[in-house]
């Protein structure tokens, strides 16, 4: 049996006086989820703001990731898979 998806995802970085919010958008077709991430520089640090970006999109992409997870925990267990802990592998699936 094949089984093809698409899911897009999208990452938008917002950058303002030192602080850096993104938002990770994930659509599947029949649902959407948000993650969010923030990276604050303190002021003593050098301004690169793609130190910023990249921990802030990371931050969002984790909880996205997070969020994610915790939904095919739930659906598994509705059909009766049995729960294991976080960092073995997923109701059996393997990562």
């Amino acid at each position: 049996m094949s089984h093809t998806l698409e899911w897009k995802t999208r990452l938008y970085l917002f950058e303002e006086d030192g602080t850096t919010k993104a938002r990770a958008t994930l659509d599947t077709g029949t649902t959407t989820l948000t993650g969010h991430g923030a990276a604050h520089r303190n002021p003593a640090d050098t301004d690169v703001p793609e130190i910023g970006d990249e921990l802030a999109a990371g931050r969002a992409l984790r909880d996205l990731g997070s969020q994610l997870l915790d939904i095919a925990e739930r659906d598994a267990e509705s059909v009766g898979a049995r729960s294991g802990e976080r960092t073995s592998p997923v109701l059996g699936w393997s990562l």
